[in-house]
């Protein structure tokens, strides 16, 4: 089998218990668990990661970066840090976070045992190349162990533009994710798959979709058929 990134579902439900009831149909077709804290109304999330089988990511993602957190930063740093706590193997934080945020989650990761995705969104385009190698350069000197670059594509162009930068990636050692948004970018969450990318991230059904353009975990699945056939 050809190797590939990781499969990532993000789940944004209301508690630990819907969290649970909507991944575990799914946890043997991914790899990684996004929970987005910033869609919790009852934070006690302790129960649901030890009941999760598979590696957890936790992000609690600002107003400020698309997300639906709207109280204080140290609010917001506090729930990811009790993320960590719970045994996530993973935590998101944004590359427009304040420097010492950033320091304080790299803190308290290595104090885990978990890993930093330091993470960039562009809701409206997808940058030039230039913009993009710089934006790639300062995560690389966060001290974050992974990067993710997600941005909207409106035409092909802008597809191949941010799949370009996994060349850059790898020649850094770094390990990113790198995919765009939309109907235009559909096609480049499957195939950073097969281009060095790190990992993409799926939906549970295109209604619990928390991205535009993610693609349903049993819908890739079904690709990743055609790509990965089982000798039998």
């Amino acid at each position: 089998m050809n190797r590939r990134g990781l499969i990532c579902v993000a789940v944004a439900a209301a508690n630990g218990e819907a969290v649970l009831a909507a991944v575990t149909p799914v946890l043997d077709l991914v790899d990684v668990v996004e929970i987005r804290l910033d869609a919790l109304t009852n934070p006690q999330i302790e129960p649901c990661l030890a009941a999760l089988t598979k590696p957890v990511l936790v992000t609690n993602r600002p107003t400020w970066e698309g997300g639906a957190f709207s109280g204080s930063e140290e609010e917001r740093l506090a729930l990811l840090c009790r993320g960590l706590t719970a045994g996530a193997r993973y935590v998101d934080i944004e590359l427009r976070a304040e420097p010492d945020s950033r320091a304080r989650i790299l803190a308290a990761a290595a104090q885990c045992g978990a890993r930093v995705l330091i993470s960039s969104h562009d809701f409206e385009t997808t940058p030039g190349a230039e913009q993009l190698s710089a934006t790639l350069r300062q995560m690389i000197d966060s001290g974050a162990d992974i990067g993710k670059i997600v941005t909207t594509a409106t035409s092909p162009a802008d597809a191949l533009r941010i799949l370009a930068l996994q060349a850059e990636a790898q020649t850094a050692s770094f390990p990113l994710c790198a995919f765009a948004m939309g109907a235009a970018g559909k096609i480049s969450r499957l195939a950073t798959l097969y281009l060095d990318g790190f990992m993409t991230y799926a939906a549970l059904s295109p209604e619990q979709a928390t991205a535009p353009g993610q693609i349903t975990v049993h819908d890739l699945h079904r690709l990743l058929a055609l790509l990965e056939p089982h000798d039998d």
